[in-house]
């Protein structure tokens, strides 16, 4: 079933279990999430975002993730991840997205606030809801890394602000997480976690989730975490599967689906049991 985020990050918050958030480039990237998560009764979010568009257009990924999630026998959202434009945000609400990330965390925290309150104020208007970012969890590598990652942690007090005025639904937050492969063990700042949680009472949002261990997964969540982003581990299984599929002697791309979608099906399997919510729809 289609659902925005508002009810099942406010449960996993309350439960104090986390809801995956799955990028889903093309059709077997959105089965393997959508099966998975039928399978193992689960809530699911999945979509795309602004810097994946290059690999399949928005109007693409909406043609098939939308039917996808009404047919769906469980909780599925279908977001629009790190949207970096108002007139991409916009579309993505046209199409039928019941989630929107407006990420305007690389401008002033004056203009950041002022730019995501518009957002609100029109999502909600149509029963969609917003995710903003406070803060700016940067990148492993590339024109997004960031220096001095810690300059740019979340501040607790301008989180509390910032919810209030905004109204934002949830909160992605920069704690020592980054995008991308790490290059190195991260560490999260998981005191800084639970202030801004118990200081702003909203589900909150880890980005870069992939290369983080068990562990950091688990006390995030518990300390207020209720949506993490997963897609260099699904992609990179993705790859794995086909490769595989290659070394046993399959011919035809029609050979690797399977191969390609089981692989990526372990990936959200994993995260499933590790977020805690297996049999939470």
């Amino acid at each position: 079933m289609l659902v925005n985020m508002k009810q099942m990050l406010e449960k996993a918050k309350t439960e104090k279990y986390g809801v995956g958030f799955f990028n889903a480039v093309n059709l077997e990237m959105a089965r393997a999430v959508i099966e998975t998560a039928e399978e193992m009764k689960a809530p699911v979010i999945v979509g795309t975002a602004e810097v994946l568009l290059g690999a399949t257009d928005l109007k693409d990924v909406a043609k098939y993730l939308i039917p996808m999630a009404k047919e769906a026998s469980v909780p599925v959202c279908v977001h629009y991840d790190h949207g970096l434009t108002f007139e991409r945000c916009m579309e993505a609400l046209r199409l039928g997205f019941t989630s929107i990330m407006y990420d305007c965390s690389v401008l002033s925290y004056k203009d950041n606030l002022k730019k995501v309150k518009e957002m609100v104020d029109i999502c909600h208007a149509m029963g969609v809801t917003v995710e903003g970012e406070l803060g700016h969890v940067g990148d492993n590598a590339g024109s997004g890394k960031l220096e001095n990652p810690s300059d740019y942690y979340t501040s607790p007090d301008l989180a509390y602000e910032f919810v209030r005025e905004t109204k934002v639904d949830a909160l992605a937050v920069a704690v020592g997480n980054a995008h991308g492969d790490y290059a190195f063990p991260p560490k999260l700042d998981f005191d800084r976690i639970s202030e801004i949680s118990q200081k702003t009472g909203i589900p909150l949002v880890l980005h870069g989730g992939s290369g983080l261990s068990d562990d950091d997964f688990k006390t995030a969540v518990k300390l207020g975490i209720s949506k993490i982003n997963i897609f260099t581990d699904i992609d990179k299984a993705g790859k794995a599967g086909i490769e595989k599929g290659l070394a046993e002697g399959a011919k035809t791309m029609m050979a690797l689906i399977p191969y390609e979608t089981e692989a990526m099906k372990n990936v959200v399997r994993e995260k499933i049991n590790l977020f805690g919510s297996e049999n939470r729809a």
